[in-house]
């Protein structure tokens, strides 16, 4: 099976967004920000995080603070709408 170009772009970026919230979920180019239109499970404020950007469809990461300190749940990798 050939290997699609785009598709290990795209992965490359998600993985580097996921590391950089990791490390530091305000990280600059993330370009952290609240979604207002989400909630967590307990009401927690969702942010969304570039994984990419300038690009069709381009991906974005859904996360909130939690459950324990210091942790992030990542709710959703997708398409920005």
């Amino acid at each position: 099976m050939k290997k699609d170009p785009a598709q290990d772009k795209r992965y490359k970026a998600v993985k580097k967004a996921i590391e950089l919230l990791a490390a530091n979920p305000r990280h600059p180019s993330l370009e952290t920000h609240e979604f207002t239109s989400l909630k967590g499970p307990q009401g927690e404020k969702v942010f969304e995080a570039y994984a990419e950007n300038n690009t069709p469809a381009a991906y974005r990461v859904f996360w909130y603070y939690g459950p324990e300190k210091d942790h992030i749940t990542i709710i959703a990798i997708t398409p920005h709408p």
